[in-house]
């Protein structure tokens, strides 16, 4: 049976949830699955905002002839062309052999490409509109948010600003749409900023200048195609935005990562964490890079000011797991941080060395001194270190 809901004048959400999916894009776990969103705008013109993935395509087809009752579908705006928001594209040109594909010219290209469909959209770019009657689209190019074919929209009548994949996070919805409806900061807000961290968060710039054209619209909703709508308190969202976009830190502390073999880089770790605490310095975290995803140790990356990486030497080389969090957090042009390191090793200790060349590739990054040397367990003069880099740190912090 059909699940719709209407969000706005005129304008329908017809998405679907998929909780049985364990990994989106095969890649970030989803341990709540994951809410596909897409609208239908009934006008004089019938306009879907995009698609939907495969796996709950069978729901969206119901929801979209409940609300359409027997009219045509006269357009459908591809704002993004990964499967996910697409899949359905085939289905629906069947189905609606008359509606046309409103797209960049990049996304019309990609669709052959998935679809081998040769589409006679409209093509569509920066300033462009399209008057459905009441209801008049304007659209914003947005490339590389976070692919280059990416348009969004504001909606004239409503302010309703349809963000494609920005705005959105990891989860299934249950009855409630809203941000507003849920504790979004005690129950989403972890996974909205895993969310774009992991799948936009690289492409700061090309964001924070979709934010600063944003600006010339008079917006009152935020409507995502994945998670929770935004009908208030639209200041607090687009503040975490401007700050993720940026690089800029949501909290003023320590998160301290390691990878650690039989234990004693992870005891160093702790060490240091109380050594912190015992300053004064709260929210520290320790993170163990072996048992925690990458997705959400590169969220706390984003999240934090002030990173200890912390690593056993492994065959001459950065501890496996360790090297894989930094080249995502390299891969992800993660900048202004300040940086302590912990090295370890029995016989030759180089991993402090070679986490260093990778930190210092990257953008206003700052390496405190002392690097933390440790031959296989802590000693005395290990001690001396992390007491040292412990007051460097708390000093960066003030």
């Amino acid at each position: 049976m059909y699940n719709v809901r209407n969000v706005a004048e005129d304008i329908w959400w017809l998405g679907a949830s998929d909780r049985r999916l364990e990994l989106f894009e095969n890649a970030y776990p989803v341990p709540e699955g994951m809410s596909y969103n897409n609208y239908l705008i009934m006008d004089e013109k019938t306009c879907l905002m995009d698609g939907i993935d495969d796996a709950v395509t069978r729901q969206f087809m119901e929801n979209l002839e409940q609300v359409l009752k027997g009219r045509s579908l006269d357009y459908m705006v591809v704002q993004h062309m990964e499967p996910d928001h697409c899949s359905a594209i085939p289905e629906l040109l069947l189905k609606y052999p008359d509606m046309k594909i409103v797209a960049s010219q990049k996304a019309i290209q990609m669709i052959d490409q998935f679809y081998h469909l040769k589409v006679d959209g409209i093509v569509v770019k920066e300033k462009d509109t399209l008057c459905l009657g009441k209801h008049t689209l304007n659209f914003i190019g947005a490339p590389m948010v976070h692919w280059p074919e990416v348009i969004m929209t504001v909606d004239s009548c409503t302010g309703a600003f349809f963000s494609a994949d920005a705005f959105g996070s990891f989860g299934a919805l249950g009855g409630n749409l809203f941000a507003d409806e849920v504790d979004w900061e005690k129950d989403v807000l972890d996974e909205a900023r895993r969310y774009y961290v992991n799948i936009v968060g690289k492409y700061g710039n090309m964001v924070t200048a979709v934010l600063n054209k944003t600006a010339a619209f008079d917006i009152k909703m935020l409507l995502p195609l994945h998670g929770y709508i935004w009908r208030q308190d639209l200041g607090n969202i687009l503040d975490l935005y401007k700050k993720w976009a940026t690089f800029t830190p949501e909290r003023n502390s320590v998160a301290i990562f390691y990878g650690s073999v039989y234990g004693n880089t992870a005891n160093a770790a702790d060490v240091l964490a109380g050594k912190l605490a015992e300053r004064g310095i709260r929210n520290v975290k320790v993170l163990d890079v072996s048992k925690t995803h990458v997705s959400v140790l590169l969220s706390e990356a984003f999240r934090y000011s002030t990173l200890v990486f912390a690593s056993a030497t492994y065959n001459g080389e950065i501890f496996d797991n360790m090297y894989n969090f930094l080249v995502d957090i390299k891969n992800h042009n993660l900048a202004g941080r300040t940086v302590g390191i912990i090295e370890n090793g029995t016989w030759a200790p180089v991993s402090g060395r070679k986490i260093a060349e990778i930190v210092s590739g990257l953008k206003n990054m700052t390496i405190l001194e002392p690097t933390v040397s440790i031959t296989s367990s802590l000693n005395e003069v290990s001690m001396d270190q992390l007491e040292t880099l412990a007051a460097a740190l708390g000093e960066a912090l003030h």
